[in-house]
């Protein structure tokens, strides 16, 4: 259901927002290392998507051993280039694979639109806390250069979203589920386990979400309502 077509939910729910793709682009920088790499590697066998198929694969594998972040994407870049390339891995090479994923370091934070304004009227009305998950050190740097850490009441950088993660999130700061509430972009991450904890969610879709964040929503998935905003501004007309 549309929330125009909704009473506006009343003062004081607890929000749980999500960062990277929700607050401040993230997704695109990886993308631009991908093709960077992809480039590099110039596979005379593989085309390019099937290059990032095997990408996929390999961070899959290394998001269970090594977690999210720089490092694992690193990392993928390197067991992808070693599982495909008929040219041994030199130290030189290495470093220049190494070179595509550290320069997302180095780009600036870059607000969603209509984010400040928005966090900055829902604070008003309701208790923000930003919930984001991947490397601590990393996370919470991108938090502190956003300028966006006044608006919330906690930051939690969670090593994974799941709901076994969002059930301690609600014991750690008594929650009412009833009044608390996920938003984010990701169906994998921020959605769906949300719902399955007896939360509610609301969903914020981002242009370029990453392939292993994608899926399809399960509304049902817990008993919690499920909405959907075109854009994260859309939020001061629900809550």
């Amino acid at each position: 259901m549309p929330p125009t077509a909704l009473r506006k939910i009343p003062p004081g729910q607890y929000l749980l927002i999500d960062a990277d793709d929700t607050l401040w682009e993230n997704n695109i920088y990886f993308e631009r290392a991908i093709a960077n790499f992809i480039s590099f590697l110039n596979h005379h066998e593989y085309t390019p998507d099937e290059v990032r198929e095997v990408l996929y694969e390999v961070e899959r594998e290394n998001i269970r051993r090594h977690g999210y972040g720089m490092q694992s994407f690193a990392l993928a870049l390197v067991r992808c280039f070693e599982r495909l390339s008929v040219e041994p891995l030199t130290p030189a090479l290495h470093e220049t694979i190494h070179g595509f994923a550290y320069a997302i370091a180095e780009h600036p934070i870059e607000i969603l639109p209509e984010v400040p304004e928005t966090l900055a009227e829902l604070a008003q009305r309701h208790h923000l806390f930003l919930v984001t998950k991947g490397n601590f050190t990393e996370q919470s740097g991108k938090v502190e250069r956003s300028g966006l850490k006044e608006y919330f009441t906690a930051v939690e950088v969670l090593a994974e979203k799941d709901s076994a993660t969002y059930n301690s999130v609600v014991e750690k700061y008594g929650l009412l589920r009833e009044s608390t509430w996920m938003i984010g972009n990701s169906p994998k991450s921020d959605i769906n386990p949300a719902l399955e904890a007896g939360l509610h969610a609301v969903f914020v879709p981002h242009h370029n979400t990453w392939m292993l964040e994608r899926g399809e929503l399960r509304p049902k998935a817990g008993n919690g309502r499920l909405l959907q905003v075109e854009s994260f501004g859309k939020l001061r007309e629900v809550f």
